[in-house]
């Protein structure tokens, strides 16, 4: 070591106190004598009593290092892993040696003892003098000191400091005896160790090869596709046993082995080839991939958002178990004119009061750096937590965000319209408890469900080789009976359409049960003869019919409410067309429907009443008033027409034009002829805050001026509606020309129509989170979900990107 290129730390001090009129001397004995001059600052109360654990690295200058030996940080104090940077820096700088004119007296009036500069000389490399208690400290000692204490009058060079000296020659010379300590020699070799760069123990191990570095990459990158893969398909990571002798490992490594038998390079690093240390397949590490994985989805989403307005679309349901989740969609358009629905995270909340939601709400947008002052809509259910005028989420948020306008979900309210109707008509409401009953006791058991799909096979058969119907890809598969549920929308369509193709194989399936005295019991029985004989009721295939025809239309609409792309003004204009539709059926289609009517009665042998002959009742005891009405006045007025006129009327009640005169205005912006009026008293009235008021003025001319263009341009001519209108204006490039119609229209698109998206995170979860996956932690389940909801986003990032993010995490004992 003596012959290394590096100093030696003897040669390294003499060489500096060789030199006593260098900068370096120089400065050192200003410092001192500024310092010793200068008062001592007290140190702040607040940072002596932080525990160091609370010390980040960011909270430590290591520039401004203190020199004074009695002031100065004892080595305990700092990070392990800022130790030895701190120990360079008092190395480069060297001991503390002040010169002073005068150094304190130890002793008394008549024995004068004082500190001489001259004893520097002597022990040039490690003695310390400390103005401020004028004691002596060892250099070496309080480098290396990294507990409070060590051994008996160690701390004396070190924190205490030492003074009392009476002649530093001789064997009673505690000078010589510190440096003939252990501790002291072993601090001078640990000093030499760490400036001798070349014999540094990190030298010494041996740096790991390019090849293993590539090694290390493709086993990580092999995990995380597994991971992104295994996420994308909502399939469960962990296996129950993951042991050697396990004979199903769980998804993540079943998957990992089948790629090592399809790619070598891939098994030669992987697994029982990788390094215990580094083999990247413990559920942390999964967990950690899936974090990064969904924090770039949500920064993405972040950056989609950028500086536009946006919507916050919020519901609460339930998990698997029992937690209460609220799921946060980010409604908005981006840089292209294209309107977006982002589900940007799941956050488990404690209960569901309206200030738990909002504060939830809040944290997550301040967490990823969104401006609340942006938001310009809310869309949530119909629920009171939710809508409260005084107390709700929607009057919360409002406090705070006046111009954030909340918005019904419009398929809510149109599943609210069905079951009002539903109910208000007596014949309707009784249809629907016989159609529930039905279905029940044909697919009450699997031996009925089998025998149900078996007939209704036997009957297409028969169709097709009558030629009654065509065969073709798609056509004629062999459906059951679907249950309608209460919180899905269009399932009372489906179940009803369900019914009426398969009718005839549930008829038979009924007698069959009927006819079975030795399977069946007297009530399945008498449940059987109940379902057939309400089925051939002529009321029960009127209803059916005419439900059918009533839910196909609002059926249609339904399905547009919940489509990402579709803007409240094309929801208000579909609204206005379905409720049109029903009108024009209502007074026009009796006679069609009529007609079709009777086909299908003849058809499955349903027995149809004499139009013309008096009504009688069949569900009571006959009345006098019965009498003074036909069948097909009572059919077609107190049921078709009533029952029409009151979906109308829910439609109405719901949807109500003169109550959401934010978007009555709005809608002249997708017509052919804008109303230029219209919109200035939009943005006047509903967006003061958006625009100046030299921008309304400047708005009111460039609407005068876009409206000639849009007759000119071909493609502006063809927009019919407002998200056609914002991505014409992108394509077309004259949003940087009509800057403030632009605003306007995204303004507008931003308003929420349906909580269509949230309902499908819900679903979502479920299926990630389902009965054998019951115990997911939040944060777990919050990145899966957002994952699967946003595979598009997350597709996108490459694993050599996810790699060096993991690597920045935190350190890594294998080199990445």
């Amino acid at each position: 070591m003596g012959k290394s290129k590096t100093k030696t730390l003897d040669h390294f001090f003499k060489k500096k106190d060789a030199q006593p009129n260098s900068k370096r001397h120089k400065a050192s004995t200003s410092e001192t004598q500024s310092n010793s001059e200068a008062p001592q600052q007290e140190p702040n109360q607040e940072e002596s009593q932080r525990p160091q654990s609370e010390l980040n690295q960011d909270e430590m200058d290591i520039d401004k290092v203190d020199r004074d030996p009695a002031t100065r940080k004892p080595m305990w104090d700092y990070p392990v892993a800022l130790r030895d940077e701190v120990r360079l820096k008092y190395l480069n700088l060297g001991p503390y040696q002040p010169k002073l004119k005068e150094y304190k007296n130890w002793g008394t009036e008549a024995h004068t003892r004082r500190f001489q500069y001259s004893w520097f000389s002597i022990f040039p490399n490690w003695l310390e003098y400390s103005p401020t208690n004028h004691k002596c400290y060892c250099f070496f000692c309080f480098l290396f000191n990294d507990k409070p204490s060590v051994s008996h009058n160690y701390d004396s060079f070190t924190i205490k400091g030492f003074c009392g000296l009476t002649h530093v020659n001789g064997k009673k010379c505690y000078f010589i005896k510190h440096v003939s300590t252990l501790q002291h020699k072993n601090s001078v070799v640990s000093s030499e160790s760490l400036l001798n760069h070349k014999a540094h123990i990190a030298n010494f191990i041996s740096k790991q090869s390019e090849e293993q570095i590539m090694k290390n990459r493709l086993r990580l990158k092999t995990t995380i596709d597994v991971v992104r893969w295994l996420t994308f398909q909502a399939c469960a990571l962990r296996g129950h046993d993951e042991s050697s002798s396990s004979k199903n490992q769980g998804n993540f490594l079943e998957l990992l082995k089948l790629l090592a038998t399809y790619n070598d390079e891939v098994a030669n690093v992987i697994l029982g080839n990788a390094p215990y240390n580094s083999k990247y397949i413990s559920g942390d590490i999964q967990k950690q991939i899936l974090h990064i994985i969904a924090n770039r989805v949500r920064k993405h989403i972040r950056s989609e958002v950028g500086n536009s307005f946006f919507c916050v679309m919020v519901d609460e349901s339930r998990d698997e178990s029992k937690k209460e989740q609220m799921a946060i969609v980010l409604r908005f358009v981006d840089v292209e004119g294209v309107l977006q629905e982002r589900l940007l995270d799941l956050v488990h909340v404690t209960d569901t009061l309206s200030a738990t939601l909002k504060l939830g709400l809040w944290k997550q947008l301040q967490q990823y750096e969104f401006d609340v002052g942006k938001i310009r809509g809310q869309g949530y259910d119909g629920a009171s937590n939710m809508r409260g005028q005084w107390n709700g989420l929607k009057a919360l948020v409002l406090h705070e965000c006046p111009y954030a306008y909340y918005v019904h979900c419009f398929a809510h309210r149109l599943q609210l319209a069905l079951v009002g109707s539903s109910k208000d008509i007596v014949p309707v409401a009784q249809f629907f408890s016989y159609l529930v009953m039905i279905i029940n006791v044909v697919c009450g058991s699997s031996k009925r469900h089998d025998e149900l799909q078996k007939e209704r096979g036997d009957q297409i058969k028969k169709l097709l080789e009558k030629g009654e119907i065509k065969s073709g890809q798609g056509l004629n598969q062999v459906r059951t009976l679907k249950r309608a549920g209460d919180t899905r929308w269009g399932s009372h369509f489906d179940s009803i359409c369900s019914f009426i193709d398969m009718f005839s194989a549930t008829k038979v399936v009924l007698q069959g049960i009927m006819d079975d005295f030795d399977h069946t019991t007297n009530d399945q029985r008498a449940d059987a003869d109940i379902a057939y004989t309400r089925m051939h009721t002529f009321e029960f295939v009127f209803v059916l019919h005419l439900m059918k025809r009533v839910m196909g239309l609002t059926d249609d609409l339904s399905q547009a409410l919940q489509k990402k792309s579709i803007d409240i003004v094309n929801a208000i204009d579909k609204v206005a067309s379905t409720k049109l539709k029903l009108n024009e059926v209502r007074n026009e289609e009796w006679g069609k429907f009529l007609k079709d009517l009777t086909l299908f009665c003849g058809v499955n042998n349903v027995e149809m009443p004499d139009m013309k002959a008096p009504y009688i009742s069949t569900r009571y005891r006959p009345r006098k008033k019965d009498l003074q009405v036909t069948f097909e006045h009572y059919y077609r007025v107190d049921v078709f027409t009533s029952t029409i006129d009151n979906q109308i009327t829910e439609l109405n009640s719901r949807f109500k034009e003169d109550t959401v005169e934010l978007l009555t205005l709005s809608a002249s912006l997708s017509s052919k002829e804008i109303n230029v009026d219209q919109v200035y008293a939009l943005v006047e009235k509903y967006y003061p805050e958006d625009f100046s008021e030299q921008e309304r003025i400047q708005l009111r001319y460039q609407l005068e001026v876009f409206k000639l263009e849009m007759t000119q341009n071909t493609k502006l001519r063809e927009v019919s509606t407002v998200s056609n209108l914002c991505r014409a204006l992108v394509e077309t490039k004259k949003n940087e020309t009509y800057f403030l119609i632009d605003r306007v229209v995204r303004l507008i698109m931003t308003l929420p129509v349906s909580t269509a998206t949230t309902e499908r995170g819900f679903s979502a979860m479920k299926i990630l989170k389902n009965r054998l996956r019951n115990k997911m932690s939040d944060e777990y389940l919050a990145d899966s979900l957002v994952i699967y909801v946003e595979k598009e986003i997350a597709d996108k990032f490459d694993s050599e990107s996810i790699i060096d993010e993991f690597k920045a995490l935190k350190g890594r004992r294998a080199e990445l």
